[in-house]
């Protein structure tokens, strides 16, 4: 923690400058107002994925080049929401871009295999130390395959998951992501919750949550399925949990896991959607140094063509050789997205962007803290790689238990509204990281800095 005895704020002050802060918004972006009128009457809801919804109209974007993007209106920002994570490499790339229109002239889709899919293989198989590898075309169908592929290796149906994590929109783990307080249960017997409607009931008892961090709840609820003839075929988890704001693995947690789910031969996927390729150039894998038997990827593989990937280990991409598992897709493989992501992986998430990322990420964090620790705020800065953000809580975050706890929830709209009105764009749910781009430079992290330094002085002033 960065402050041990935070201020006591004035929540009076804090609802007046959301109000604020939310007029000057809606005053800045009429235009995406028009433009959600218009959209709500060919778009269900007016967009085109639930995630982009925003009170009282979505911020509609116009273009983007390197660091920056604008909206309709002509606003411009340094983007720090990069597409929910997708654009490490930055917008229009010329390596990317390169690479899409010689690849265009030569035929944008077969259905059949090229050089470039193996390639892509090679280097992820190098990167991640996983032998197998197969395409998808998003996180979600890539989550969902791995699932399918460990079901079949098993011969088991039981999933676990960790309670709150995000692993995409289908139905086994749309489970005990965002509820209330309350409904949790039992961290050692955690309530399995429908995410929304239209999911069946006989889905979501198939998949049991434990909670992030927590090596003895997660024992205890493998070894009471087991005696109930249940024990899973896999754990899903995301390495670090990167939709409560950051919250990293305690030391000992993650290899704690690696050795569990060994044990009882389950298999351990890392859902590395996010953090493959944006914490290090193996992911979470790399950075945290525990080999899982299957990581999922997507989002910044495709350099923001639609891409998503699974590796696996021999023994478990088998049932995928044999043909045992029917793991397929028109778009698999694409030749746009290989061509990219080809492109990503050789071009432009090199060593050199790498050591770029972490110097970045270093100065913001630094640059947080320092505000944080000036005007006693509850809270502390957290990140690695490309990966970060501001937790406004007065206790550190090691799952959803405490995060739903403890998260000011206040705070972290405010901060959303004061970046962008200042020239920040931020991921629109208030619970997500930044993500900076190899294209960000000191100025762009010395302006989110400033902005942060604006809001502190005020609410505490």
């Amino acid at each position: 923690m960065a402050v041990s005895t935070p201020a006591e704020l004035d929540r009076t002050k804090i609802k007046q400058l959301i109000e604020r802060e939310e007029q000057v918004l809606n005053e800045r972006t009429k235009g995406s107002g028009e433009m959600y009128e218009r959209a709500q009457r060919s778009l269900s809801g007016g967009v085109a994925s639930s995630y982009q919804l925003r009170d009282p109209w979505p911020i509609y974007l116009e273009r983007g080049d390197g660091p920056r993007v604008w909206d309709v209106d002509g606003n411009e920002f340094y983007d720090f929401h990069n597409g929910f994570g997708s654009m490490v490499q930055g917008h229009a790339h010329p390596a990317i871009g390169r690479a899409l229109s010689e690849r265009y002239s030569l035929g944008t889709h077969f259905a059949a295999p090229t050089e470039d899919a193996i390639v892509v293989g090679e280097e992820l198989s190098r990167r991640w130390d996983l032998p197998r590898w197969r395409y998808t075309n998003s996180g979600s169908e890539a989550t969902m395959d791995a699932i399918r592929i460990a079901r079949a290796y098993t011969k088991r149906e039981t999933i676990m998951k960790i309670f709150g994590s995000y692993h995409g929109h289908h139905d086994g783990v749309m489970v005990s992501i965002g509820v209330d307080y309350d409904k949790i249960g039992d961290r050692f017997n955690l309530e399995s919750l429908a995410y929304g409607e239209g999911i069946p009931q006989a889905v979501v008892d198939l998949t049991i949550a434990v909670p992030f961090n927590d090596l003895e709840a997660t024992e205890r609820r493998i070894e009471a399925l087991i005696a109930e003839d249940r024990k899973p075929a896999c754990v899903i988890m995301e390495a670090a949990m990167m939709n409560l704001g950051i919250v990293l693995p305690e030391p000992g947690y993650l290899e704690g896991m690696r050795e569990l789910t060994q044990r009882h031969g389950i298999v351990l996927i890392f859902d590395e959607v996010k953090t493959g390729l944006c914490i290090a150039a193996g992911g979470a894998t790399e950075r945290f140094g525990v080999k899982p038997d299957m990581v999922t990827l997507a989002k910044a593989l495709g350099g923001g063509v639609p891409t998503g990937a699974i590796g696996g280990s021999e023994e478990v991409m088998e049932v995928v050789a044999d043909g045992s598992v029917f793991q397929v897709g028109t778009f698999n493989g694409n030749p746009l997205g290989m061509a990219a992501a080809r492109a990503n992986l050789f071009e432009v998430l090199t060593p050199d962007a790498y050591t770029h990322l972490d110097a970045l990420n270093e100065r913001i964090l630094k640059g947080c803290t320092a505000v944080i620790e000036k005007h006693n705020l509850p809270g502390y800065s957290i990140g690695a790689g490309s990966k970060g953000c501001v937790t406004f809580s007065p206790e550190k975050i090691v799952d959803y238990e405490t995060f739903a706890a403890n998260q000011d929830a206040d705070l972290a709209e405010l901060a959303w509204l004061f970046n962008m009105n200042r020239g920040i764009f931020m991921t629109p749910g208030r619970e997500e990281e930044w993500t900076l781009s190899v294209t960000h430079t000191d100025e762009s992290i010395d302006t989110y800095v400033s902005v942060f330094e604006e809001m502190a002085a005020e609410i505490t002033a």
